[in-house]
């Protein structure tokens, strides 16, 4: 019996389409045709020019650590403790007294960077940091500054950085997510919009991975399948590829059902990879041992061996929520905190440059905004002892390292008692604009047509810092 005839546009639709499902090519280890050519959505692809950094580890201090008490020493509040400031900036509630550290400054390394004894592991890497003292938000609310350290936009939604670098550059292990978050009990503050991909395609959002968990089973849910052996889910996946065929011809490069396509495919491939790449415990023992045998230590263990097998950004959270957020207890709060991520982070940048991985891994550091210089007012619902710090988006400190960064540098100042960035200030968008181009990015040519118009993370805005760069 001969085909249906079609017609000349139901042909081209067809054709057209067709595209989509050569994703399936490597489902069962095909190549397409040529054999050179990569179908993948997230197949390494090229920068725009010569790039200093191959893979990025973002270290998200969710709630906004105090800048004053870690990278920001602020020695003249010390005449005002206890008493009452100028406030140089509009506030989001009354300011109380001047606050000084409590945690004293000490200087490191052949550049002589104060940095809080809070953090003595990360201290010895001082002379590869470049510490942003004059960072600067939009306002002073944790939901939309996540989403502007995030996406580049604290009210739409818009993709997340994470995103942006793997529809830029794809990844280098097409048996693993290009993007992968790990945060431990759930989800930080705007949940799973932190590492949205929006209106990229669905393969360029970030995995989430629950690292409270200790077993791979747990930390993946179905990574393994007992009930079937390789060679009947290779069959059942080729019958979904004939169901979702059908399907495509319906509608129209659905991006919902290419990223399903995608995840299928991804996870059927995430068996064997994934395992391995999780499982901190084939690491010697000393490297696990450095680290710590904590969560945050087998956070950032996962995440090194995960950049190792191509994955191209790693974001890693402290903690559900916003552990950060002082606005009571600070002295104790942020001691715990830091006393929980300070070894591993020092162990990180040591195992980074050990392995020959930090000159082309870019390490960033930091929260969403700042702290006030003053003590928080007893405030229903959000400070009960005032003994804590308010948010402060006008001025705070983040540092990176690695990845054609200049180390033990200092750029930038905020005001003598830390309200404000006053010195060679660095707006979010100019962060993400210096990321994208370490990476090998013009920040205003990674572009994506959305809705009538082309989008970018750095919106119409962002300038690249070129003293952080070596």
């Amino acid at each position: 019996m001969n085909p249906p005839l079609i017609s000349r546009r139901e042909m081209l639709r067809t054709a057209g389409m067709g595209f989509g499902m050569l994703g399936f090519a490597s489902l069962l280890g095909a190549a397409p045709a040529g054999g050179a050519v990569t179908t993948s959505p997230l197949g390494a692809r090229p920068p725009q020019f010569q790039p200093r950094a191959r893979r990025v580890i973002h270290l998200c201090m969710n709630g906004g650590p105090s800048h004053i008490d870690t990278f920001d020493p602020k020695p003249a509040l010390a005449r005002y403790h206890g008493k009452s400031v100028p406030v140089m900036q509009r506030t989001e509630r009354k300011t109380g007294a001047g606050f000084a550290s409590p945690f004293p400054f000490l200087r490191h390394g052949a550049s002589g960077i104060p940095v809080s004894s809070l953090f003595p592991h990360v201290a010895r890497h001082v002379d590869d940091l470049a510490v942003i003292r004059s960072m600067h938000a939009d306002v002073p609310n944790h939901e939309p500054s996540f989403l502007l350290m995030n996406c580049g936009d604290g009210r739409q939604a818009r993709p997340s950085l994470g995103s942006w670098v793997t529809y830029g550059l794809g990844t280098e292990n097409q048996n693993l997510p290009g993007f992968v978050v790990l945060c431990p009990g759930g989800y930080p503050t705007v949940a799973t919009q932190n590492w949205r991909s929006a209106f990229l395609p669905g393969a360029f959002q970030g995995t989430y991975i629950d690292t409270q968990h200790r077993e791979v089973r747990r930390l993946i849910e179905n990574i393994r399948n007992d009930f079937l052996a390789p060679g009947r889910q290779a069959g059942q996946l080729e019958l979904l590829r004939e169901l979702n065929r059908a399907h495509l011809r319906e509608r129209d490069a659905d991006p919902q059902l290419e990223a399903r396509i995608q995840s299928f495919e991804l996870a059927y491939r995430m068996q064997t990879e994934a395992t391995d790449a999780f499982d901190v415990d084939r690491e010697p023992a000393a490297v696990r041992d450095a680290y710590g045998n904590t969560t945050y230590g087998r956070q950032l263990l996962m995440a090194r061996r995960l950049l190792e097998r191509g994955v191209r950004m790693v974001q890693v959270w402290q903690g559900a929520g916003q552990p950060w957020d002082a606005h009571d207890n600070l002295e104790s709060n942020h001691r715990n905190l830091a006393a929980e991520c300070d070894r591993p982070i020092g162990a990180l940048l040591t195992d980074l440059k050990q392995r020959g991985m930090l000159e082309d891994t870019l390490v960033i550091w930091g929260g969403e905004f700042g702290r006030t210089p003053t003590m928080e007012m007893p405030t229903p619902g959000v400070s009960t002892q005032g003994n804590g710090r308010d948010h402060n988006h006008y001025g705070f400190s983040m540092w990176m390292a690695g990845g054609g960064v200049r180390g033990g540098t200092i750029h930038g100042a905020t005001d003598e008692l830390g309200w404000a960035a006053t010195e060679k200030p660095v707006h979010v968008h100019d962060l993400h604009a210096t990321i994208l181009h370490l990476l090998g990015f013009d920040h205003e040519k990674l572009t994506y047509r959305h809705a009538g118009r082309d989008f970018r993370l750095t919106d119409v805005a962002g300038e690249v810092v070129g003293d952080l760069i070596a």
